[in-house]
């Protein structure tokens, strides 16, 4: 099997919503937008997610469950899903990274990795 059949390509934006935040009461919101693209040669589902969000004190909140935004969207090759969804944590700067479990129809299953990208308060530098 060749490995460019499987291939997920994940692009992430983020920007924070200070009117939902309350850094009075630790509470920061990000709103974050994902491109999914299906840069491989078969077409494929995304069944469930999986991220671990991280604050700065090191707390960390994982998060599962099945589809994007109430979808499983499926993605031909060369097709892209965008979605835009919310995390909110204790702290102005933070990280998020995950995986989106997938399933192929030539009845592979497969992990497209999400890479580490940070939650920032604008302004903040650490």
């Amino acid at each position: 099997m060749k490995q460019d059949q499987h291939r997920i390509r994940v692009d992430v934006s983020t920007n924070y919503i200070d009117e939902q935040s309350k850094p009075d009461e630790s509470r920061y919101l990000f709103a974050y937008t994902i491109t999914i693209h299906n840069e491989g040669s078969v077409p494929a589902k995304l069944l469930t997610r999986h991220w671990i969000i991280t604050d700065a004190n090191g707390k960390v909140q994982e998060v599962r469950g099945d589809g994007v935004v109430g979808e499983q969207p499926y993605l031909q090759p060369g097709q892209g899903f965008r979605y835009s969804s919310s995390a909110v944590i204790e702290t102005p700067v933070g990280a998020m990274h995950g995986s989106y479990q997938m399933l192929a129809d030539d009845g592979s299953h497969f992990n497209a990795m999400i890479a580490p990208f940070r939650l920032a308060k604008p302004g903040m530098l650490h």
